[in-house]
C-alpha cells in the first residue's frame, strides 16, 4: 500500500510540514528507516535519530518542533501512537486481503457451513457440521474439527488446531499452530501407580475480539468449557488448561500457564513465564510481574504482584534490596555476636 505524504496528513488529520508528494509504502523504525518508509516519533530520548534518518516520512506530535532541520517530511498529528496504529491496521488489512484461496486440495466435509467471502487455504480440513462465519481467512493446513463454529472475520494462520465443538467468536485472531480444544490434563492415579484417563468432555470458547498467540494451547475442558472472555489476549507459548477462564480484557505475555479450574479477572495484566497454581480465584485488575507464581487467591482488585510465591509488589523490591545484602548482614550479625559473648563473659 502505498500513499504520499499529503494523503497520510489528511487519513490522519493532521498537519503537514515538508514535501507533500513524497511516497511511502512500510512502516520502519527512526533508526532503521530508509527511502519510501514511515517512521515515528513519540519518545523524546529517540529525538536524537529525527536528524540522521533516511525515512522519507516521520509522524511527530502536534507541537514538536525540531531542534536542527530535518529531512523527511513531517506529519504532525495530536497522538503519534494512536495515528501509527491505524496505519499499521491499513497496512495489516491490505497484507491480508487476498487471503488464500480455495483449491481443490482443500477438504471441506459436505455438511460444513462457509460463509460468504471467506477464503480457505491449501490442505485446510473442515470436518463434519462445522460453520465457519463471513469473511474469513483460513490459511493453508488449518484443521477445523467437527462440529466447531467460527464467527465472522476471524483470521486463522497456518498450522491452526481447533478440536470438535470448540466455538469461536467474531474478529478473533489464532496464529500459527496454536491449539484450541486439545484434551485437558486430566489422569487418576490408581493403586499400582499407573495412571488412568480421566475423558475430556467440553469444550473451548473464545469470545469475541480475542488473539491466541503461535504455539499456544487452550485445553479443553473435562466437563463444561474452558472460556477466553471478550477482548482478551494471549501472547506465544501460552498453556491455559482445562476449565480455566480468562476474563475481559485480561493480556498474558509469552509462557505464562494456567493451571485447571482457575479463574483470572478482567483486566488484568501478567507478565511472561507466570504460573497460575489451580482452582484459583484472581481479582480483576491484577498486575502480575515476570516470572512469579501464584500459589493463592487474589481478592483484592487492582492488586500488583510480585515474587514466587507472589507477594506485594512494593513488598518484593523491599525485601529484594535487602536479600542482596544477606552476606554482609550476616557477617554483621556473626560479629555482634561475638561482641555480645565478650560483654556477658565481662
Amino acid at each position: 500500500m502505498k500513499f504520499t505524504a499529503a494523503q497520510l496528513a489528511q487519513l490522519l488529520n493532521g498537519s503537514l510540514e515538508g514535501d507533500p508528494d513524497v511516497i511511502v509504502s512500510r512502516a520502519a523504525r527512526i533508526e532503521e528507516a530508509g527511502e519510501g518508509d514511515f517512521a515515528f516519533l513519540d519518545n523524546s530520548k529517540y529525538e536524537p535519530f529525527i536528524y540522521k534518518t533516511k525515512a522519507s516520512v516521520l509522524l511527530v506530535g502536534k507541537t514538536f518542533q525540531p531542534a536542527h532541520p530535518v529531512k523527511p517530511t513531517l506529519v504532525k498529528v495530536e497522538n503519534v501512537r494512536d495515528s501509527l496504529a491505524y496505519l499499521l491496521q491499513l497496512v495489516d488489512k491490505v497484507n491480508h486481503s487476498n487471503g488464500a484461496e480455495a483449491s481443490g486440495e482443500v477438504s471441506v466435509h459436505a455438511s460444513a457451513k462457509v460463509g460468504v467471502g471467506t477464503t480457505i487455504g491449501t490442505y485446510s480440513v473442515i470436518e463434519e457440521g462445522a460453520v465457519i462465519g463471513n469473511n474469513c481467512i483460513i490459511y493453508p493446513q488449518v484443521f477445523i474439527g467437527r462440529n466447531v463454529h467460527i464467527g465472522d472475520n476471524c483470521l486463522l494462520f497456518p498450522g491452526v488446531r481447533i478440536h470438535f465443538d470448540c466455538v469461536v467468536g467474531d474478529n478473533c485472531t489464532i496464529h500459527a499452530n496454536a491449539v484450541i480444544g486439545a484434551d485437558g490434563f486430566g489422569f487418576a492415579p490408581q493403586d499400582d501407580n499407573s495412571w488412568k484417563k480421566v475423558p475430556q468432555v467440553g469444550n473451548v470458547i473464545l469470545e469475541n475480539n480475542v488473539e491466541i498467540g503461535a504455539c499456544t494451547c487452550v485445553d479443553r475442558a473435562a466437563i463444561g468449557s474452558t472460556v477466553i472472555r471478550q477482548g482478551a489476549k494471549l501472547d506465544n507459548l501460552i498453556h491455559i488448561a482445562h476449565n480455566a477462564e480468562v476474563g475481559k480484557n485480561t493480556a498474558l505475555a509469552a509462557q505464562a500457564g494456567v493451571a485447571g479450574s482457575t479463574r483470572i479477572g478482567e483486566n488484568c495484566q501478567i507478565g511472561g513465564q507466570v504460573g497460575f497454581a489451580g482452582h484459583l480465584t484472581i481479582a480483576d485488575g491484577t498486575r502480575i510481574q515476570a516470572q512469579s507464581g501464584l500459589s493463592s487467591n487474589v481478592t483484592k482488585p487492582n492488586t500488583a504482584l510480585f515474587g514466587s510465591p507472589a507477594i506485594g509488589y512494593k513488598d518484593f523490591i523491599r525485601s529484594h534490596v535487602v536479600f542482596k545484602q544477606l552476606p554482609d548482614l550476616q557477617k554483621k550479625v556473626l560479629e555482634l555476636e561475638k561482641r555480645l559473648k565478650a560483654l556477658e563473659g565481662e
